[in-house]
């Protein structure tokens, strides 16, 4: 890893001959040993793509269905291949367990857990605490510990440091500046560990985008942990910028999600605005995106889902509150998308008061329960959310996603549902079927032709000319 300019400084040359030269030289020689924490959507590829570099990887989960899975070859993950896994099993670079006590065995150690929200839209800590206290446990000197999981600015210094720091172990914060891949120390800083965050920047099912071409972005607590956290994910990914600390690296990562949080909501707003005025939102994005500059399209739709554009918004609210900064704008967004799942289900009893039928008792369809399009994940998917509303209403739910053959239990739901089968007879059994996910598996024509009323959150039945009496737009 260089150093930012051309003159070699006294602090400089320490920084270099420290343990952090040390570790950035196992890495390069591909001798070092790396630890994967959470073995999800953004844990499990991560490790397979330290593995297929000839890093010796261990993934580690606390659920032992997983690790059991993994060890003979399996997938969990849709868009993962099971071929994928037993490639590198096979290899000897890549095993799971649920020993914690391996991680002593390793040189660098990635967090990649969740960071929900509570009951109260707070930001739920407990499994960065409860992983940064299994590694505390077993941290040793020289090792690098990065935090990957979707978090406020200052978690990394001031939640993860301070437990792993429990063990004895020091890792000083110090500031250093950086033209994005090289760093220059303010203060000859070298811990006795080092500490780093990387935001994931995962898009389950994006067939554009592999994980090693999105760019990796990293900060430190000081510059050795900058240096080693940018030398170890250097070896997989394309591209690699170093940040000058971890709490930009943190905010960063919610820039990103916030962004599209913001412009999401302020859709879902116009949405609801045209469907009053009689206006096809539809048609006036595609009309405003021929505009070549100063405009980008976004799509209105049910809600947000997937783990970080619906909390992101109320982590960085949470954390402005301990500023005395009222962060209006970006609560407005994420109140507004979170009640578009009532909005479904108003729009639904009202579709269905018109044909003179009651949603209480009604059986209702609801087509696509992932959280996008084409994916398997369930992470935050407003159909739960409107699944559940409809129950409460007094509605007969049931489900189909080709993706999701049986809805598991979650941290909140458990509806205890199969999918069912899309049959001619099927659909005309509902009273209503309602597009919650637009898979692209899903035959819209014949949809519309055998059901008796769709309710269409995707737009997803534009391309259908018959029966068009039956949809309705949301």
């Amino acid at each position: 890893m260089r150093l930012m300019g051309d003159k070699r400084t006294e602090a400089k040359m320490e920084v270099e001959a420290g343990p952090a030269l040390s570790l950035i030289a196992k890495f390069e020689q591909k001798k070092a040993h790396v630890a994967v924490i959470g073995l999800g959507y953004v844990g499990l590829p991560l490790a397979l793509l330290f593995a297929r570099s000839g890093l010796r990887t261990t993934g580690f989960d606390i659920d032992p269905a997983k690790v059991e899975k993994l060890g003979r070859g399996e997938t969990y993950i849709g868009h993962i291949p099971a071929t994928s896994i037993s490639r590198e099993i096979k290899s000897g670079l890549f095993a799971a367990t649920s020993d914690y006590a391996r991680l002593r065995e390793t040189d660098a150690i990635i967090i990649c857990v969740p960071t929900p929200l509570d009951e109260h839209r707070d930001p739920d800590l407990s499994y960065i605490h409860n992983t940064a206290e299994a590694i505390g446990a077993y941290l040793r000197p020289g090792q690098l510990v990065v935090l990957e999981s979707t978090t406020y600015p200052g978690t990394t210094d001031e939640v993860v440091r301070p437990i792993l720091e429990k063990s004895g172990l020091r890792c000083p914060p110090s500031p250093y500046t950086t033209d994005g891949s090289s760093v220059v120390p303010s203060e000859t800083v070298e811990g006795d560990f080092f500490l780093a965050f990387s935001p994931e920047r995962e898009d389950p099912g994006n067939k554009q985008f592999q994980t090693h071409q999105i760019p990796k972005v990293v900060g430190g607590v000081n510059a050795a942990s900058a240096m080693a956290a940018g030398a170890l994910y250097g070896l997989v990914f394309e591209r690699t910028l170093l940040v000058s600390s971890a709490r930009v690296a943190e905010m960063t990562k919610l820039l990103e999600n916030i962004y599209r949080c913001v412009n999401i909501a302020l859709v879902n707003e116009l949405k609801l605005l045209c469907l009053r005025m009689g206006i096809d939102i539809w048609e006036v994005i595609e009309a405003a995106k021929t505009k070549p500059f100063g405009f980008t399209p976004f799509y209105p739709g049910p809600g947000l889902g997937g783990h970080c554009i619906p909390i992101d918004p109320f982590y960085l609210s949470w954390k402005a509150r301990e500023y005395e900064f009222p962060a209006r704008f970006i609560e407005l967004a994420g109140e507004i998308n979170s009640a578009m799942p009532e909005h479904v289900v108003v729009s639904l009893a009202d579709a269905l008061n018109r044909r003179k039928q009651c949603l209480q008792e009604a059986r209702v369809l609801v087509l696509g329960v992932a959280y996008k399009k084409d994916i398997d994940d369930l992470r935050e998917s407003p159909s739960l959310r409107i699944m559940e509303l409809l129950r409460l209403r007094g509605a007969r739910v049931d489900y189909h996603d080709p993706y999701l053959p049986r809805l598991p239990k979650t941290r909140r739901y458990d509806f205890g549902l199969a999918s069912v089968e899309l049959t001619p007879q099927g659909l005309a059994q509902f009273d209503a079927v309602v597009i919650a996910t637009d898979h692209s598996a899903y035959d819209y024509a014949f949809i519309v032709r055998h059901a008796r009323l769709v309710l269409d959150t995707r737009n997803a039945t534009r391309a259908v000319t018959e029966f068009r009496e039956k949809i309705v737009r949301c």
